[in-house]
């Protein structure tokens, strides 16, 4: 995660956020479901619609995601990297990857004190992904 600013010099095109969904793939779309539920202690909603299954991270308000399986929802760890919210504290969620069927491959991490914390982990599907906190 890199030390940039949200700021535009110029004041214009600012959006609050640039994510606005996000799709986890997997391929053993219970196991993927088992693991996030796992780490975050969450339930997450499914749907089933014949050609995919979407499982739902909660989300009340900002932004959404979900794991996502069928045709095109290949796991990669390369491309992009999601950084998912770790809280005020991921470890206490990083410490749950290996446990669930993941693995951590950057420990917790001081990017700055502004920007706080990362980690990198592989999910139970083989998706690279982050976590950021502030602390």
């Amino acid at each position: 995660m890199g030390g940039g600013t949200t700021r535009n010099k110029k004041g214009k095109g600012i959006f609050k956020d640039y994510v606005s969904w996000f799709e986890i793939p997997a391929v053993n779309f219970q196991q993927s479901v088992d693991f996030y539920n796992y780490i975050y202690g969450i339930e997450m909603e499914t749907n089933f619609d014949g050609n995919y299954a979407m499982a739902f991270f909660p989300a009340n308000e900002g932004i959404g995601g979900a794991i996502v399986s069928g045709p095109g929802s290949t796991p990669s760890d390369t491309g992009p990297l999601l950084y998912l919210n770790g809280g005020k504290d991921l470890n206490i969620i990083l410490k749950k990857v290996e446990k669930a069927g993941g693995r951590i491959i950057m420990p917790k991490t001081l990017i700055n004190e502004e920007a706080g914390y990362f980690a990198i982990f592989i999910d139970s599907e083989g998706n690279k992904l982050a976590l950021h906190s502030k602390k």
